[in-house]
């Protein structure tokens, strides 16, 4: 069979609609803005941030600065900086091709980079446990290793239901009814 129609990008039945597959292909809603946010400039304070090697971001493209965008992969992706320049950061971020997992580097201006959050209640539980250390420390006794690891949240607390407050006093029962099965009965004398 001769396939090279599908080389030169023509169908030859169904539909002939050729599908776009640019840089930007399929990023209208992607890297539109929010309403009330169209005009004006970024605030200074995403140019005045200070951003260092090793610090964790997150690749949010803006669509009014084309200029050192990221492939639309990257957006809302969070990876590791790992180079700072005059106006760009270059990051490192995980992607997964197939079975593995490429560590890229990207060079992205910083109108689309923002420090990331996802860290913060790692950082929070470090600075806990280390001072639930310093206190044990101080104190003589050591801290019991309960205390810092993380646990599961168990379940609520019991409590006495006040049948006061229910509707005209009252307790309403609901008993389930048993099941009994009764086979249809075909009348074959009509």
């Amino acid at each position: 069979m001769d396939y090279s129609y599908r080389r030169r990008g023509r169908a030859t039945m169904g539909n002939t609609h050729q599908r776009s597959t640019g840089y930007r292909s399929g990023t209208r809603d992607l890297f539109s803005k929010k309403f009330r946010t169209k005009g004006g400039n970024q605030p200074l304070t995403t140019f005045l941030r200070r951003y260092k090697v090793g610090d964790i971001v997150d690749v949010v493209c803006d669509s009014s600065q084309q200029k050192g965008m990221p492939h639309k992969f990257y957006h809302g992706r969070t990876g590791k900086v790992w180079n700072v320049n005059k106006r760009a950061i270059g990051v490192e971020i995980n992607k997964v091709h197939r079975e593995k997992q490429i560590v890229k580097r990207i060079h992205v201006r910083v109108e689309h980079v923002r420090p990331s959050k996802s860290h913060t209640g790692h950082l929070e539980r470090i600075n806990k446990n280390e001072a639930l250390k310093k206190a044990a420390k101080e104190s003589g006794t050591p801290c019991a290793a309960a205390l810092l690891k993380r646990a599961p949240k168990g379940p609520r607390d019991a409590f006495e239901l006040n049948l006061s407050n229910t509707f005209e006093g009252k307790t309403h029962l609901l008993t389930p009814i048993p099941y009994v099965f009764k086979p249809i009965s075909r009348n074959l004398n009509v």
